[in-house]
């Protein structure tokens, strides 16, 4: 079986402008890959943090996709993958969907009878401070919110010998919630800004969802009350793009071994080809899964099934 991989664009260099969204149109309704991956060429000085913010990327994402590359030090002219090519997470598209096995927020949105996704990297909860899955929706917008730190985050500080927070961050420079946050209807979790972008796109909140400032300012803008907010754990992720079959692999959230979960696997498998059967290599589904670059691979072609069959 041929496999088809992706196309990769190479870039010299990377631009200092910050964008405020990856946004792609879904010309049809069954798109499942979006996005192109890119190859820059680094400076001695670019670290990983750096070329992220850039790129509307997360530290995570770059480290995964880059085995090998110190992401403090890449050095001078280092080929650095970009990771910006995406398998759309399953399920219904609409308003943000966050998957935090791939440390990313999708805002699916009308927009002159057409419809668009836009993607960022997000940082969720750590493994003592999970980031809660379910279904929910946003209650309240506030522009430079202040911060009523709980009882436990303030408990937290005492004990690893910071200095004690106060019952109220004012907005500022010194609130991590940057100058938006989104409420939702979990009780206690927000989609919010950061005044620490370096950590964007990591495992280091205490459960809510942090976002690039220029991210959040342009979801602040565009997404409103009651807007869903579904939050999902995939790490194996299968979408079609014609009649190949892609499948992108984050390492699990729940397995710190790193192992590979086949039944896992095939349920995403599963759920991805309701429309069609494939002929998978599943010999380099293997590979992908191990290996859990977070870049999609083409695994499989779609099953011909002839117009004629039986004797005649």
């Amino acid at each position: 079986m041929k496999t088809v991989f992706l196309r990769i664009v190479i870039l010299v260099g990377f631009s200092t402008s910050i964008a405020r969204a990856d946004i792609y149109e879904l010309t049809d309704g069954s798109m499942q890959l979006v996005g192109v991956s890119q190859i820059l060429r680094t400076q001695y000085e670019d670290t990983f943090i750096e070329i992220g913010r850039a790129n509307n990327l997360g530290y995570e994402e770059l480290r995964l996709a880059n085995p090998g590359i110190d992401p403090w030090l890449p050095g001078d002219d280092a080929e650095v993958i970009l990771p910006k090519q995406f398998v759309l997470p399953q399920g219904e598209r609409k308003g943000i969907v966050i998957n935090l096995a791939e440390f990313r927020l999708y805002y699916y949105y009308q927009q002159d009878s057409k419809q668009y996704v836009a993607t960022w990297p997000a940082s969720i909860g750590r493994m003592d401070w999970d980031t809660p899955l379910g279904l929910t929706s946003i209650v309240a917008k506030a522009q430079n919110p202040s911060w009523y730190p709980p009882d436990s985050i303030r408990a937290e500080h005492l004990a690893d010998g910071r200095e004690p927070l106060p019952r109220v961050v004012p907005p500022g420079p010194d609130n991590p919630l940057g100058q938006y946050a989104l409420r939702l209807g979990l009780p206690g979790y927000l989609i919010h800004g950061t005044n620490k972008p370096a950590g964007v796109g990591m495992r280091v909140t205490h459960g809510c969802i942090r976002l690039f400032p220029e991210n959040i300012e342009w979801l602040f803008a565009k997404a409103s009350t009651k807007t869903p907010v579904r939050i999902v754990n995939q790490a194996y992720k299968f979408g079609w793009a014609g009649d190949d079959i892609f499948l992108e692999v984050h390492p699990a959230l729940e397995d710190e071994s790193g192992s590979v979960s086949l039944s896992a696997v095939t349920r995403a498998y599963v759920a991805a080809t309701g429309e069609g059967e494939a002929e998978l290599d599943w010999d380099l589904v293997m590979q992908t899964a191990e290996q859990a670059r977070g870049i999609p691979v083409a695994v499989g072609r779609r099953v011909q099934i002839s117009e004629y069959s039986g004797a005649q």
